[in-house]
Formats: C-alpha cells, structure tokens, sequence
C-alpha cells in the first residue's frame, strides 16, 4: 500500500475498545459515553481486517485502546494474528505484534501475551509518584501498573515505559524515571501532549515541548545518536551511562509526518489516515455486508490510503478552545 505522497504503509495500530480502566486527564474526559456494544467491531471481525491488512503488506501491528486488556477475550486475537508472524504471503507476511497498555492487567495477561508472540509492549506510566499517578489517572493506583510491568518483565517482554510531559505535573521526574528504567532494563519515550478530545481543561497548561525536558536531561545524562528505530514516530537516542534507549515523540515541535507508514483503525471499523485529521473511512459497513467479499474490502482500504494526508496541523493555543481534532485519543488508540 502506498499513499499519495509514495510513503509504504506498513503499520496499523488497532484500537480495540474505547473502554479503559483510568481517566487519564489528557486522554479522557471524567465522565465518558462509551460506544453502544452494537457498534464495536467483534474480535473475529477485528481479525479479519487485520487479516485484510496483513496480505496487502502490513507487517506490524499494534494493539491498543481505550485499555486493549480490559476487553473480554482479547487474548483469543493476539492468538490468532500471532499465528500469523512469519507465515509469509505475497507481501511478506507479519513480522511483530505489539500493544500499548496501561499495565494494570499485565499481572495475569503478560504469560498468555508472550505465548501468543507479543515480543515488545509499551506501558503508560507518567510519574513514579503514588500521589501523582492518582492525580494524572484520576482514581488509579500505582501498584498495579508498577506490578504488571514487572509481571511482563519475569515473562520475557521487552519493555518500553510511554510517558507524556505535563507541564508542572511531571516534568521535573524524569531524571529519576531514566535512572530506575536503566535500574530495571527498561527503555522510555516521552511524548509531548496532543490537542485530541474535549478533557474539561486548558491544554496550553498542560503542554510542554519536549525540546527543554531534553536540554534538562542533558545536564547529567549522555544522550548519543542512534538510528534505533521500532517503525513508530518517536526519535531515539542512547542513554551512555544506563545503556538504555530514551525516545522524543514531538508531534507539536517536530513535525514527523514525511515518513508515516501508519493508519489507525478503531473498534468500530472506521480507518483513520492521520492521527490529526478528521477524514476517515467506513470499513465495518463492507464488512458487515454479505455480499462484500475479501476483494471488495480491500479495495474499500485502498480507496482510503488514497486519501492518507501529507501531515496533521497540531497547535495547542490559548486563542484556540477547541481541540485540533474533536475525538479522544482513546477513540484512535494513540
């Protein structure tokens, strides 16, 4: 699959409910609709546009939420899309299977994960602060989390800690989150907070660039040039003294987009081309059709890789109220 602008898409990050167990305050509202179960694409639906995906050149696949662990018998999909690494087809085949999670499921997940051929996770973790993780989730707890990533640990993933930089929350941790992520064999990413979804709060108070937590870091870490890459947007380098990665993903003061390779695809079927834009496409319309066969679908996908956009148009501004695009970032998957 290649878009307008001649860039392969090779990766689709699945959002496989809008449900989650916390509140994130850049990520949700307190008080969230969640989608009508009528709406929400079943998993063996979920499976075949994966499937669809996959024989049209997709070879990573991420899946995420909402919270993806928190759905019934999500296991019985990683099972299957993991039967499909490296059962090469036309194009290759799958070669990894990922998930973003917030951990609280990982203590009793991360064992059936690593057998169904999840390899690498990421885990939401902003703060190592018992106080603030409430704060930032609104009513979570920080052991769960803290105990499932050791879970995953003891199970044989390998562990990429996700954190976003909140402006006068967290932004003076993160000294102490590389020191026990090296303490612990684990690489971070930071992520600079994007204006997706009405949170009932003033973004501009929330952003922070990730430019200045770098310059901070640089005080008293080595951060060395790297060409390590996962195939997502985020910019890594070499921690010297831990010999662990620390990742930058900066949509608001870097730009990444000229080497997208990704699309996003919701619970409900719909296709996002672009993070930030809101045009999308229908998928669980053909799918649920009877007479739409396998060939119809895909080119229903690939009518809308011929619609993928040259880049999103992030701003977080005082002067600007409404978010850049109205859906929570739980809605996409990240």
């Amino acid at each position: 699959m290649i878009d307008p602008f001649g860039r392969k898409v090779s990766y689709l990050r699945v959002s496989v409910t809008d449900r989650c167990d916390l509140r994130c305050v850049y990520c949700m509202a307190e008080d969230m609709t969640f989608l009508p179960k009528a709406e929400v694409l079943t998993l063996e639906e979920l499976d075949r546009l994966c499937g669809a995906f996959i024989g049209m050149g997709v070879e990573k696949i991420r899946l995420t939420g909402g919270e993806p662990l928190v759905r019934k018998n999500v296991i019985s999909l990683f099972r299957s899309l993991g039967s499909r690494i490296g059962a090469e087809g036309a194009n290759g085949g799958l070669k990894e299977l990922t998930v973003t999670t917030n951990g609280t499921q990982l203590v009793k997940m991360a064992d059936d994960l690593f057998a169904a051929g999840v390899r690498r996770i990421n885990v939401s973790l902003d703060t190592l602060d018992p106080a603030k993780f409430a704060a930032i989730t609104r009513w979570g707890k920080i052991e769960p989390t803290l105990d499932g990533i050791f879970a995953a640990k003891a199970a044989g993933l390998q562990i990429k800690i996700n954190s976003v930089a909140l402006k006068d929350v967290n932004e003076h941790e993160y000294d102490h989150m590389l020191a026990w992520c090296g303490e612990h064999g684990l690489d971070l990413c930071l992520i600079e907070t994007m204006p997706l979804g009405d949170i009932s709060g003033d973004r501009t108070d929330q952003y922070l660039p990730l430019s200045v937590v770098r310059s901070r870091l640089r005080q008293n870490w080595t951060l060395e040039e790297t060409d390590y890459s996962t195939g997502g947007p985020a910019r890594y380098y070499t921690v010297k003294e831990t010999g662990r990665r620390i990742g930058f993903i900066t949509p608001m003061t870097h730009n990444f987009c000229e080497s997208c390779n990704r699309v996003r695809l919701t619970c409900t079927g719909t296709l996002y081309m672009c993070l930030g834009q809101d045009d999308a496409a229908d998928l669980r319309r053909p799918l649920r059709d009877p007479g739409v066969d396998d060939a119809a679908l895909r080119e229903a996908i690939l009518e809308a890789i011929s619609r993928k956009p040259k880049g999103h148009d992030f701003v977080i501004d005082r002067r600007r109220k409404a978010p850049a695009v109205a859906r929570h970032m739980s809605v996409t998957g990240g």
